[in-house]
């Protein structure tokens, strides 16, 4: 996103322009429709975000970086990882404001998402926002992970949720046979993956556009 002009109020069309910028740049064909919801969802976050510190980033074109295209470029590498509808079972652990399962929803409709976080307020905003933007594909469960005893999932996905092992350790009884687990993370965390003990690993840099900061993607799965 580019630098915001302080004499200037940002505008939804200026949100719709960065997100759908930094969607072409991932190589995500995003309809207008969907931007419209993304910049909709963004304005929920800012909106909810002094009652319910959804996010400690303040300023409205730094969520649409650092949470919106963030989370695109997480759903690039998800799509290209697997195949819709084939793999469509997705859980998001420990999501927040929604983050990333929301934006996968809206990015990728074919999937279904399912949406834990032990925060009652948090699980709130997440309920509240998937109705609000009509995302008839994402479940919202209030809790926590451990005592979930849902169907099995294709990918479990987490964004600063935990350490790798705790990932692992926390969400393997929910696991489909042929799984895997996707972490998100800043820098690649080399002595948490050093500490995985039974799992295959493969990590992934990505590349987010606008955003001056290491990112990847810890894909993994159990050992045969």
């Amino acid at each position: 996103m580019s630098a915001p002009n302080p004499h200037r109020p940002t505008t939804d069309a200026d949100l719709a322009d960065g997100i759908s910028a930094g969607a072409t740049a991932l190589g995500l064909a995003l309809p207008a429709a969907t931007v419209e919801l993304l910049v909709a969802y963004l304005r929920l976050i800012e909106r909810w975000n002094g009652t319910y510190n959804l996010t400690a980033v303040r300023d409205v074109r730094d969520m649409a970086s650092q949470h919106i295209i963030d989370s695109l470029a997480a759903a690039a590498a998800l799509l290209r990882r697997i195949e819709i509808p084939t793999v469509s079972r997705i859980l998001d652990v420990g999501s927040g404001a929604g983050l990333p399962g929301l934006v996968f929803a809206m990015a990728a409709p074919r999937m279904t998402i399912t949406c834990v976080e032990s925060v009652g307020k948090k699980a709130a905003f997440i309920t509240h926002a998937a109705t609000i933007l009509g995302l008839r594909n994402v479940t919202v469960n209030h809790g926590r992970v451990q005592a979930m005893t849902a169907p099995l999932f294709d990918v479990i996905a987490s964004r600063a949720f935990a350490s790798l092992q705790e990932f692992v350790g926390s969400t393997a009884h929910l696991l489909g046979r042929s799984g895997i687990w996707m972490a998100l993370k800043g820098k690649e965390p080399t002595d948490e993956l050093a500490r995985l003990e039974g799992i295959s690993f493969h990590v992934e840099r990505l590349q987010v556009p606008g955003l001056h900061a290491d990112r990847c993607v810890v894909w993994m799965n159990q050992r045969s």
